[in-house]
């Protein structure tokens, strides 16, 4: 959660949608980019503190040996990549990594299993990270692939907060990318997270060798949700040997930037996660970004199983920018007590002066 003086916002940009078209979309993606960026720029600052960007850590918790074919993942058994199998991480070793991770500065803790789905003997092991890492006064959020209500229902009540679980691409594209799941497997998944009161995690990769109409109509998708996801996760393709994406182009810089800022206009009150790809990024690149409305990132060495910036390397360019971490909801509460006043109660709407994370 945090506060600030709210900005003024045009075209009312700032109050949620869920009825895009397209054809609207499209029209925003293509707007002259000086223009594009100020829009998004706008709405973010109504929404959100344009100079604090929330910090998370991923941790591969099962690593290889995925049923998936999904083209870009180099955990798929389907795929040459040299990745060797492991089998589920033990609890405590995961806690170690979540402490070292609150350390460092991270406020949501993310997991990630490389499978289809658990399997049932996995879950006591599952609901017992999400307990100690939530007791640690961190967000949890996890990605376990297709989820049976039992284990929907087990998640929940061990206190997890988010779900990720991405559409990747657009429907019309997902074929080509993924042929073991559906798209509409994806969106089953969600609904049913959704439905049992936990808050979801959904965004996609670019550069994936797909269309500007394919990015437009991914965001179209998530934004017209019966609830926008929380957390929006934009990836850039890490081109991984081995995987049948390897030889891609990659994206053009500014079309990454435009889809980061249609993400913000189209999910105003989401958080926009710059996610994968960001060792690729110039300074500059990440600057523009984060100007466009991207307000989260993954901070640590690695991403999975690919390479990440690293603490260090966040350090210095949140100083050159003067960007901050965001506080957790935790956080604030634990402070404002300690310091014996109320913590400001957030708010559901972009034009209040909080809003909860």
């Amino acid at each position: 959660m945090l506060t600030r003086a709210p900005a003024s916002c045009p075209h009312d940009d700032a109050s949620p949608r869920h009825d895009w078209t397209p054809r609207e979309a499209t029209a925003l993606y293509q707007l002259p980019f000086n223009d594009l960026l100020f829009r998004a720029a706008s709405v973010h600052r109504a929404c959100f503190d344009p100079n604090k960007v929330q910090k998370s850590r991923l941790l591969s918790i099962k690593t290889g040996g995925c049923a998936e074919d999904c083209g870009y993942c180099s955990q798929s058994a389907h795929h040459p990549s040299g990745l060797k199998a492991s089998k589920l991480m033990e609890v405590e070793r995961v806690l170690s990594e979540a402490r070292k991770a609150k350390a460092g500065g991270a406020t949501r803790y993310c997991m990630g299993a490389a499978w289809r789905e658990p399997k049932a003997r996995d879950m006591d092991a599952i609901v017992a990270m999400v307990e100690g890492v939530k007791a640690m006064g961190m967000e949890t959020c996890m990605t376990l692939g297709m989820l049976t209500d039992e284990d929907i229902g087990r998640l929940k009540h061990a206190g997890l907060d988010y779900y990720n679980h991405n559409i990747d691409t657009s429907e019309r594209y997902y074929s080509e990318i993924i042929k073991t799941r559906t798209f509409a497997d994806r969106l089953d998944t969600l609904a049913r997270v959704r439905e049992a009161g936990m808050k979801v995690c959904s965004g996609g990769i670019v550069g994936m060798g797909e269309t500007a109409d394919d990015r437009v109509d991914m965001l179209v998708t998530l934004a017209n949700l019966e609830e926008h996801p929380e957390s929006v996760p934009i990836n850039m393709l890490i081109a991984i040997p081995g995987t049948p994406l390897e030889n891609t182009t990659p994206i053009d810089p500014i079309e990454f930037v435009r889809t980061i800022a249609v993400a913000r206009i189209m999910m105003p009150r989401s958080f926009v996660r710059l996610s994968a790809g960001r060792t690729e990024m110039t300074d500059e690149l990440q600057a523009l970004c984060f100007f466009a409305g991207a307000n989260s990132i993954f901070v640590g060495d690695t991403l999975l199983t690919a390479d990440n910036p690293g603490e260090d390397k966040d350090a210095a360019l949140f100083r050159r920018l003067g960007i901050e971490g965001l506080e957790s909801e935790h956080d604030r509460h634990t402070t404002g007590h300690a310091q014996g006043e109320e913590a400001p109660a957030g708010r559901s709407g972009c034009n209040g002066h909080a809003r909860s994370a």
